[in-house]
């Protein structure tokens, strides 16, 4: 089958479960991955593909599994980031929230960044390729996730410090001081389970989405109570930024903001200490 005919079968059968664009988008990622072309070779391909393993792939998109987690990585923010189970997704929001961190420090000096809840190490690594001389830690409670970020460091050529701890325990490395703590948490409340698509409920980690309804700012508390930071930026629920906010200004933060994404949801906010 010539490229444009086998192009517009897969997008085809992939629009009877996502919006056009994103079958387009995932049509183009499945032609790549299984011929090992880039977009534009394909696109000047005037020959017949042979793709081997297209059937097994289309049925596991239909069974609803994330195309990211079929192939094992994805590409966010120009950074090529491997994946398995015990890592989310990268989000375009938690893009914006590294594009507002690099806009508040312009290149120079030398700032010590702690990613807390660093996952596949997406933010941690960003930061590190934009802004080599500052020195960066990715931090973790889980071990898989803390081996995928190691190797994604590697991955993308930067040296980034990883370490093992939990937020919500009084823990010995709590006692060094940041210049910028970043953090995209847990923060989906249980009860909104309902109204989330199966490819997030049913394949990505838990432990990294979900926050108990009887305490939705359970991280966003933790962190405002045990880390020493000039400034915190964090990805918050929509729901509770105003929550978010009081948080930080109990525990000491002398001024807050919020910020929405560009989709016009808060899903952004900013604690400053007094410097």
């Amino acid at each position: 089958m010539c490229r444009r005919e086998l192009f517009r079968a897969i997008a085809g059968r992939l629009a009877d479960i996502m919006p056009a664009d994103e079958a387009e988008g995932t049509a183009w990622w499945v032609l790549e991955e299984l011929t090992g072309m880039s977009r534009t070779e394909l696109l000047l391909w005037r020959g017949n593909l042979e793709v081997a393993g297209l059937d097994e792939v289309m049925q596991r998109l239909h069974a609803g599994e994330p195309v990211q987690y079929i192939f094992g990585h994805t590409v966010w923010r120009g950074l090529d980031l491997l994946l398995d189970k015990s890592t989310l997704i990268p989000r375009p929001e938690t893009a914006e929230l590294v594009a507002w961190v690099l806009h508040d420090h312009p290149a120079g000096g030398r700032l010590h960044v702690l990613d807390a809840g660093t996952g596949s190490g997406c933010i941690a690594i960003a930061v590190k390729k934009e802004r080599p001389d500052w020195d960066v830690t990715g931090l973790d409670l889980s071990e898989n996730a803390l081996r995928t970020a190691e190797e994604n460091g590697r991955r993308n050529g930067v040296e980034v410090r990883w370490l093992k701890g939990d937020l919500t325990k009084d823990e010995a490395w709590q006692d060094k001081r940041w210049d910028i703590v970043i953090s995209n948490p847990p923060y989906v409340r249980e009860s909104e389970k309902a109204s989330m698509r199966p490819a997030v409920l049913d394949y990505e980690p838990h432990s990294a989405l979900f926050v108990p309804d009887d305490d939705p700012l359970l991280f966003y508390r933790a962190m405002a109570k045990r880390l020493q930071t000039a400034e915190i930026y964090l990805e918050i629920n929509e729901a509770f930024a105003a929550g978010t906010e009081a948080v930080l200004l109990e525990y000491g933060y002398a001024a807050t903001t919020a910020k929405k994404d560009v989709y016009g949801k808060q899903r952004m906010v900013r604690g400053r200490m007094v410097r």
